[in-house]
């Protein structure tokens, strides 16, 4: 298999499996409501229409990995997504482990960093927009 083939999938597989897993917390989020990211947001003195953006991060920007539609548009969403996740919600675990010693926010991490190789890299050719 030529290398810009074994390129071309390792960027799908990264694409597919950061859009499923982050659309899953967008599906979650749209059958239970954004109550609780609203309340998060106005409790750190924002206004409460931008827990809406919460729907772009992981419902919008997975679909957009999912199907290579400007996926590094959507990678790069994920990745905004995931610093305002940081900034409300984890801040205070920056710096803790978990019980097994790994970073206590190792998947949220993997997840900035994934969507920031995916916005550098691109798309790759198996995808709707590809170049």
């Amino acid at each position: 298999m030529k290398q810009t083939t074994m390129d071309d999938l390792a960027k799908l597989v990264l694409r597919v499996a950061l859009g499923l897993l982050i659309l899953l917390h967008g599906i979650a989020k749209l059958r239970h409501g954004l109550g609780p990211i609203e309340q998060m947001v106005v409790t750190h003195g924002m206004p409460s229409f931008l827990a809406y953006g919460v729907l772009v991060g992981e419902v919008l920007a997975p679909i957009m990995l999912l199907l290579g539609v400007y996926a590094r548009i959507g990678a790069a969403l994920i990745a905004i997504n995931m610093l305002f996740a940081f900034a409300l919600v984890h801040m205070g675990q920056l710096g803790q482990l978990n019980d097994q010693g790994g970073w206590a926010l190792e998947l949220q991490g993997m997840y900035l960093v994934t969507a920031l190789a995916i916005t550098l890299l691109g798309p790759g050719r198996y995808a709707i927009n590809q170049r």
